[in-house]
């Protein structure tokens, strides 16, 4: 015996009528994970890019010279000391020869104080090296004296417009640094010219921006192929970026998207721009991904 018609159109209308919720909240749900998503992205463990870079004619004493390089923690109440002792960890896993510290280490010079005086110990074979962001010079210069004192202690050489030669078998690679060029002083000509062309030179600076001044510095003998390799970050890959875009000004390099984050050749020179590790504005990333470097020196 059949179902009377009227009976089927009104558990038809019923079925309509729940199916339409579960569409509904099924919608909701997606738009909840999209918004969610890049807070969780912002707190992945960083992935680790690791990159072998091709210098012409490297001293085989320098051949699989291993480089760790982490910028941009920005310790905050987003970023706390837990996650820095969880980031150090994993920078000490990769049993570097030299560890490179990139900048913007807290939010002020007052904070990158207190993060350099509860930092872990790093481990690294040769040295560790940092310089400064522009976070880490806001504030008087007694500070910066007081931070570079910290970070001495701990067995970190600060870089401000100098170098450091380090030596590994009878072969010798200089680690040069400049100074935040928002804050700080930098000074690119007084860098360049304690190098020179023949010399094996890993530049580091806070900002990708620097490449203007850095290209128009001339090494000790006159040339402007004073550097093989240039680390920066500042740029956080846009943080949020979409489409290649962010909406941070602050976050946008002046020399256009193209310094936005990545490996780049330009001039001899193997140049990365890193995403970091940490945020500014907003606890949150999209297609930024936390990041950090082990870099392998090869003969090109």
């Amino acid at each position: 015996m059949s179902m009377p018609t009227y009976r089927r159109r009104r558990m038809d209308k019923r079925r309509r009528a729940f199916r339409f919720p579960i569409k509904f909240v099924l919608l909701l749900l997606l738009l909840a994970a999209m918004l969610a998503y890049p807070f969780v992205e912002a707190r992945l463990t960083p992935k680790v890019d690791r990159h072998n870079v091709l210098i012409s004619n490297l001293d085989p004493n320098l051949k699989n010279l291993k480089i760790a390089y982490v910028t941009d923690i920005h310790q905050s109440m987003w970023f706390s000391q837990a996650r820095v002792n969880d980031l150090i960890r994993q920078l000490n896993g990769l049993s570097a020869d030299i560890v490179i510290l990139g900048g913007d280490y807290a939010t002020d010079s007052y904070t990158a104080i207190r993060f350099f005086e509860n930092l872990p110990p790093i481990n690294a074979r040769i040295g560790t090296f940092a310089v400064f962001g522009s976070s880490d010079r806001d504030g008087p210069d007694t500070n910066l004296s007081r931070l570079m004192g910290i970070m001495n202690g701990k067995g970190i050489t600060p870089l401000v417009n100098n170098t450091y030669t380090v030596k590994r078998g009878k072969a010798y690679l200089t680690i040069a640094g400049a100074d935040d060029m928002k804050n700080g002083d930098a000074d690119l000509d007084a860098v360049a010219a304690e190098v020179k062309e023949s010399d094996y030179v890993i530049f580091v600076g806070h900002s990708p921006d620097l490449l203007t001044e850095m290209r128009k510095a001339r090494g000790s003998d006159g040339s402007n192929h004073w550097f093989d390799v240039a680390l920066f970050g500042s740029t956080h890959g846009g943080q949020i970026n979409v489409f290649g875009k962010t909406p941070f000004a602050q976050l946008r390099p002046r020399l256009g998207n193209r310094y936005t984050a990545g490996w780049l050749e330009e001039n001899r020179a193997s140049i990365l721009v890193s995403r970091g590790v940490g945020t500014s504005f907003l606890p949150a990333r999209l297609f930024a991904r936390p990041e950090i470097h082990f870099i392998t020196l090869k003969s090109r």
